[in-house]
C-alpha cells in the first residue's frame, strides 16, 4: 500500500466531495426542441433518430422533415389543430441509448407521444416502453412487420410501409417482371440481408409472399453480413460463385452504399440481376454514388423525389432542398408524415388533447394525404393492424440528372396499391 499523509488524505477527500456535488448539481443535458414552447404546448412529442454514423443522414433529414411539417400545419389554419412541442433525441443507433432517452421523454418531459426510430431492433425496445406507459409510438422509418404483429399494442401506429408490404410488392414485381423466365424454369434467388431482426424479417416476409403467389423459385443461398460491415468482398465473391438469376439485397443507408461501391468493381451486376425492394432506391444512395451508381438495378424506397409528380410532392422536395441545401432521403418524408398524422388525429379527436382514448380512435380511422400519394389515392390507417396503407413504387435505375449530385434516379415504374397486397394477405391477418 502506498503511504499517504493525513493532510493529503483530507485534501483528496475534499476534492472527491466537490466533484460529487458538482455532478449532482449539474443539470441533464438540455434537449433540442422544435415547435411550441414548454408553456404553450398542447402535446409533447419525443422523437428518436440516429444523428451520427452510417444511419445519421436519415436522422438529420428527419429533423428537417419535422420542421417542414410544423410549418405546414401552421399554414393550414384549421380549427382545433394542437400546438406541438417536438423534442429530439440522438439514439446513435443503440438500444440502450434509445431506452434512456425514451424514458426521459415520458417520465421527465411528460411526452404522450414517441415517434421516429430507424433501426427495427431499437423500435422493439421503444414500443415496449411506450406500451408500459400507455403512450403513443408513431413509427416513421423502421420497417419490421413484427411491430404490428407480436409486438403490437393499442397505441402503436406506423405511417410508412413495413417489410411485409414492401416484400409483397417485390414478389408481385418478380411475378410480372420475370414472367417469361418463370414460364420456362424456376427463378434462382440469392438473398443478402443484415444480420439482425430487420434482415431476417425481410427474408421471411419475402418468401411468404412468393409462396402465397405461387412463384416458382429456388434459393441459391442466403448471406448475413453484420451491420456496418467494412468489407463485403467475401459476400460479393460468394454471390458471383452462386450465380443466381436474381440477387435480393436488403442493406440500407451507408451499408448499401458501401456494398454497391465495392460491387461495382466486380462482375456481380453482369452475372445476375440485382434488386432491393426496401430502401435501395433511397435518394441518399444516388446522391452519394453519383455516376458510379449502376444502371438497370431494380429498387424501391418509401419516398421518391421524382415520383409521384404531384404538386404536394414537388412542394415537399423543393422546400426541403431550399431549407437544407440538398434533396431529401426517404426518412424526411416519414418524419413529415408522422408529425402531420399526430396533429390530424388530435384535431379529429375534438381538441381534447388529454383524452388519449379519443385520439387513439381517431388514429385508427385516419386518412391523410402525403407527398408519396399518387393522384386519386389517399393514405389511410388500417384500424386492425395500425399499419398505414400506401402505394409502393418499384423502378429501374436510369440516367436522370435533375436532382444533383445524383446522376441516376429510378424510372420505368411499376406501381402496386394496397388492394394488390391484400390479394396476397388478408387485410386483417
Amino acid at each position: 500500500m502506498i503511504p499517504i499523509s493525513r493532510n493529503r488524505f483530507i485534501g483528496i477527500l475534499v476534492a472527491i466531495c466537490q466533484l460529487v456535488l458538482v455532478t449532482i448539481a449539474m443539470p441533464a443535458k438540455a434537449l433540442e426542441s422544435l415547435g411550441a414552447s414548454e408553456d404553450t404546448a398542447d402535446i409533447v412529442v419525443g422523437c428518436l433518430y440516429p444523428m451520427s454514423g452510417r444511419a445519421g443522414v436519415l436522422g438529420r433529414d428527419s429533423v428537417v422533415g419535422i420542421r417542414l411539417a410544423l410549418q405546414y400545419i401552421e399554414q393550414q389554419e384549421l380549427p382545433a389543430l394542437p400546438r406541438l412541442r417536438v423534442l429530439l433525441g440522438d439514439t446513435k443507433s443503440k438500444r440502450s441509448t434509445a431506452v434512456t432517452i425514451a424514458k426521459r421523454f415520458i417520465e421527465e418531459e411528460r411526452a404522450t407521444f414517441l415517434c421516429g426510430v430507424v433501426n427495427s431492433s431499437v423500435a422493439i425496445q421503444v414500443t415496449e416502453i411506450a406500451a408500459s406507459a400507455d403512450a403513443f409510438f408513431v413509427g416513421t422509418d423502421h420497417a419490421s412487420s413484427r411491430l404490428t404483429d407480436e409486438f403490437f399494442h393499442d397505441r402503436y401506429f406506423r405511417v410508412t410501409n413495413d417489410t411485409r408490404q414492401s416484400m409483397t410488392a417485390g414478389a408481385l414485381f418478380i411475378r410480372d417482371y420475370f414472367a417469361d423466365h418463370l414460364q420456362k424454369k424456376p427463378l434462382r434467388i440469392s438473398y443478402l440481408g443484415p444480420d439482425y431482426e430487420y434482415g431476417y424479417q425481410v427474408w421471411a416476409d419475402f418468401r411468404e409472399a412468393l409462396n402465397k403467389l405461387g412463384v416458382d423459385y429456388e434459393i441459391a443461398g442466403a448471406l448475413w453480413p453484420r451491420l456496418s460491415e467494412p468489407d463485403y468482398s467475401h459476400y460479393i465473391n460468394e454471390l458471383i460463385r452462386q450465380k443466381p438469376d436474381l440477387v435480393v439485397n436488403s442493406l440500407w443507408g451507408g451499408d448499401f452504399v458501401a456494398f454497391v461501391t465495392q460491387a461495382t468493381d466486380t462482375r456481380l451486376f453482369d452475372v445476375s440481376r440485382f434488386a432491393n425492394f426496401e430502401k435501395g432506391g433511397d435518394y441518399e444512395i444516388f446522391a452519394h454514388l453519383g455516376n458510379r451508381m449502376p444502371l438497370g438495378l431494380l429498387l424501391a424506397s418509401r419516398h421518391h423525389n421524382n415520383w409521384p409528380e404531384t404538386d404536394f410532392n414537388r412542394w415537399f422536395v423543393q422546400e426541403f432542398q431550399r431549407q437544407a441545401g440538398y434533396y431529401p432521403s426517404s426518412g424526411a418524408q416519414g418524419a413529415f408524415t408522422g408529425i402531420l398524422a399526430i396533429a390530424e388525429a388530435a384535431r379529429q379527436a375534438g381538441g381534447d388533447y388529454k383524452n388519449l382514448e379519443s385520439i387513439e380512435k381517431a388514429f385508427e380511422q385516419l386518412s391523410l394525404t402525403t407527398p408519396e400519394d399518387p393522384p386519386g389515392f389517399q393514405s389511410s390507417m388500417d384500424p386492425v393492424t395500425h399499419q398505414i396503407r400506401q402505394v409502393m413504387a418499384i423502378g429501374e435505375t436510369v440516367e436522370d440528372p435533375r436532382f444533383p449530385p445524383a446522376k441516376v434516379m429510378l424510372g420505368n415504374w411499376r406501381i402496386y396499391y394496397p388492394s394488390d397486397y391484400e390479394e396476397v394477405h388478408s387485410a386483417t391477418q
